[in-house]
């Protein structure tokens, strides 16, 4: 990952740390930063949705092998058979990705070191389901009813976060003609399913 060249030297352990630091710090920020940038639009009403034919297999590719390095970290495995057939679904592809990879993203961070988290999507009454299911911890029933609000964060949670991720996807989905849900029980962990129509 780290490249010596002859003007710098090599990196010693101490210093590939402190940039492998500095990577993550700038990564954190810049999720932020796009995060305040879509909430944003939703608030003014400026958001643009590019409603296309979508395949979701690769959707849920990308979103994750966009996680598949924070993953790792946590020797966490991500379990996705793509299901040949998938009709495609009405949907803004880069918008949908950054949903899927936002939920992605989430399991892993709530998830424990060396477990799963399991991506499914199949297709049921003219709908295509995609469902997330983390190891976590779960959440308590009585926060459900608010998982989605903006700047919420589950009390007790010391995860990084801004409170806006899901309150995004949830403006997205609904924009597309979706929705999204989370199931949830303590001790069980979480899933949660986005539901997207046909595209027709």
């Amino acid at each position: 990952m780290f490249q010596d060249n002859q003007h710098t030297g090599k990196l010693n352990n101490e210093q590939k740390s402190l940039v492998e630091s500095i990577k993550e710090d700038t990564d954190r920020l810049l999720r932020t930063t796009g995060e305040l940038l879509n909430i944003s639009q939703v608030e003014t009403g400026n958001t643009k949705l590019k409603i296309e034919a979508v395949d979701i297999n690769n959707v849920i590719n990308d979103a994750v092998e966009n996680n598949r390095k924070l993953a790792e970290q946590k020797s966490i495995i991500i379990n996705f058979e793509p299901l040949e057939n998938l009709p495609l679904v009405s949907a803004d592809k880069e918008k949908a990705t950054w949903i899927v990879s936002n939920l992605v993203s989430n399991a892993i961070r709530y998830s424990y070191d060396n477990t799963t988290i399991d991506i499914k999507a199949f297709e049921t009454d003219n709908k295509v389901i995609i469902k997330v299911k983390d190891s976590g911890i779960g959440i308590d029933p009585k926060y459900l009813p608010k998982i989605f609000d903006k700047y919420f964060r589950v009390p007790g949670t010391e995860k990084e976060g801004t409170g806006l991720g899901l309150a995004i996807s949830k403006e997205f989905i609904e924009a597309m003609g979706g929705r999204i849900d989370v199931q949830s029980e303590l001790g069980e962990g979480s899933e949660f399913i986005i539901t997207l129509h046909i595209f027709r």
